[in-house]
C-alpha cells in the first residue's frame, strides 16, 4: 500500500560534505554515514595533507569533489586518475569554501581543527546550509560575526562536540523559553590525563603523555588541549555563542567517567543531563539525523556495571588555562580569537619539543596581556587579529623556549 503523504516519513537523502574527513571526527562521521546509505550521500571530502587516506575514502564513497592542501594536489589528481575515479580534485581554502557553499551540498560537517575551518564555516552559514559544527574555533574566533552569518543566512547550526550536543538535547525545544527557564548550563570535563598529577611535575610532561587521553580517541592538538583544559576553555566560549547565555551562567565540573556529557540546571533547580558512552558517533549521529535519531554504532550504557559517577571542581592551580575563557569573554570583541591563536601556536611548539607543557598557559596569558584587538567587522579583520596574535605568541614561545 502506498503511504499517505502526511504519513510518509521517509527522510530525503542528505548530500553531505565532510571537511576534515581523515581526522577523528571525519572518520567517525563516515562510519555513521556508512551505516545509513539510504539517508546520506557523500558528495565532498577534504583533507589537509593525507593524500593516500583521502584517496582510499574517495574510492569507498565516490564523492563528486575532494579537496586537499596545495602540496598534495598533484598527487591527489594523479591518484584519482590511476584509480579510474571521476572525483574532481580541488585545492586549498578556495576549494573548501566552494564545496561548503555549493548548491549541491545540503549538509556540511565542519571538522577541520583550528582557525583554518572558519572561512568554509562562514561560507556555509551565509548560504543557509545545515552546518554540523565540530570545529569549535569557528565560534571562538568568529564570535558574533559568525553568529550573525548563521542568522542572516538562515543556516541550521547543530553542535557536534559531545558537551554542546548534550546541552542542546537537554534544553527546551523552543529557544524563546531558554531565558525564562534556564538558570545555568554545566559542561563536564574528564580532567584529562593529569587530573591527579602533582602540578609541580607538569614541567616534564612529554607530548606522548599529554596525548594519552584516558577516555577519548582524539587528534594530537585536541588531546593536548584536553590535558591543559584549554579545550574546555574553548568550549565555554563556544557555549556562550551557541546558546546565548551570559558567561556567568556557564559552569565547568570535572567528571572523570565521561558518561554525563553535560547538564542544564533550570530555575526550579531541577537538572536535566544527557548520558552516553564516550563515543563521538553518538553526537555525530544526532546532528546528522536531528530531529530524528538513528543508529550510531556506539555501545549502549550498561547501568548494571556502570559503577559510580563522580564530580569535582576544576582545580585552578592544575588547570589555570580554563579560567582564561571567562576573562576573554569579558574583554573586548576579538579577544577570544587572540586566545585561540595563542593556544594553537603554544600547543604546536609543545608538540615540536620547543616549549614545556606548563608554559602553554604562560604563552596564552602573555599574548592576551600584550595584544588588545580592535572590534572585528569582517573575516579579513578576524584573520588579521589571528595573524597578529600568532606573532605575539611566537615571540612568547621564543622567550620561553626549551634551551
Amino acid at each position: 500500500m502506498t503511504p499517505h503523504p502526511l504519513h510518509d516519513r521517509t527522510p530525503q537523502r542528505q548530500r553531505l560534505a565532510v571537511l576534515g574527513a581523515t581526522g577523528s571526527i571525519g572518520s567517525h562521521t563516515l562510519d555513521v554515514v556508512a551505516r545509513h546509505p539510504q539517508r546520506f550521500e557523500v558528495v565532498a571530502l577534504s583533507a589537509e595533507r593525507q593524500v593516500d587516506a583521502l584517496l582510499e575514502l574517495c574510492e569507498r564513497f565516490r564523492p563528486r569533489w575532494a579537496v586537499i592542501g596545495a602540496a598534495g594536489w598533484a598527487a591527489l589528481a594523479s591518484g584519482l586518475r590511476a584509480r579510474g575515479l571521476s572525483t574532481e580534485p580541488l585545492v586549498g581554502p578556495q576549494g573548501l569554501e566552494a564545496i561548503a557553499a555549493h548548491p549541491e551540498v545540503d549538509t556540511v560537517m565542519a571538522a577541520i581543527v583550528g582557525a583554518a575551518g572558519l572561512a568554509p564555516c562562514l561560507a556555509a552559514a551565509r548560504v543557509g546550509k545545515r552546518l554540523l559544527l565540530a570545529n569549535k574555533e569557528a565560534l571562538v574566533v568568529g564570535g558574533e560575526l559568525f553568529v550573525d552569518a548563521v542568522r542572516s543566512g538562515g543556516a541550521q547550526l547543530l553542535p557536534i562536540d559531545s558537551e554542546h550536543s548534550a546541552i542542546f538535547q537537554a534544553l527546551p525545544e523552543d529557544p524563546s523559553h531558554w531565558p525564562q527557564r534556564v538558570e545555568k548550563i554545566v559542561l563536564t570535563a574528564s580532567g584529562g590525563p593529569f587530573r591527579q598529577r602533582d602540578p609541580a611535575t607538569l614541567a616534564t610532561v612529554t607530548p606522548e603523555e599529554a596525548c594519552a587521553h584516558p577516555n577519548w580517541v582524539m587528534g594530537r592538538k585536541i588531546s593536548v588541549d584536553s590535558a591543559t583544559m584549554m579545550n574546555k576553555a574553548l568550549e565555554v566560549i563556544e557555549a556562550r555563542y551557541l546558546f546565548g547565555f551570559a558567561p556567568e551562567q556557564i559552569e565547568v565540573v570535572i567528571h572523570p567517567q565521561s558518561v554525563v556529557h553535560s547538564m542544564v540546571q533550570f530555575r526550579d533547580r531541577s537538572v536535566v543531563a544527557q548520558l552516553g558512552t564516550p563515543d563521538m558517533r553518538v553526537p555525530i549521529a544526532y546532528g546528522l539525523s536531528w530531529p530524528e535519531r538513528i543508529e550510531s554504532g556506539a555501545e549502549a550504557l550498561d547501568f548494571a556495571t556502570l559503577g559510580a559517577l563522580t564530580f569535582e571542581p576544576a582545580d585552578r592551580q592544575r588547570f589555570p588555562g580554563l579560567y582564561l575563557a571567562w576573562e576573554a569573554l569579558c574583554a573586548p570583541a576579538g579577544t577570544t580569537a587572540v586566545l585561540n591563536a595563542a593556544n594553537e601556536v603554544a600547543v604546536d611548539a609543545f608538540l615540536q619539543g620547543r616549549l614545556r607543557f606548563d608554559r602553554i598557559y604562560h604563552v596564552n596569558r602573555g599574548t592576551l596581556e600584550a595584544f588588545v584587538p580592535s572590534k572585528p567587522e569582517s573575516l579579513a579583520d578576524l584573520l588579521a587579529i589571528d595573524r597578529e596574535a600568532r606573532a605575539h605568541a611566537a615571540a612568547r614561545v621564543q622567550a620561553l623556549a626549551v634551551g
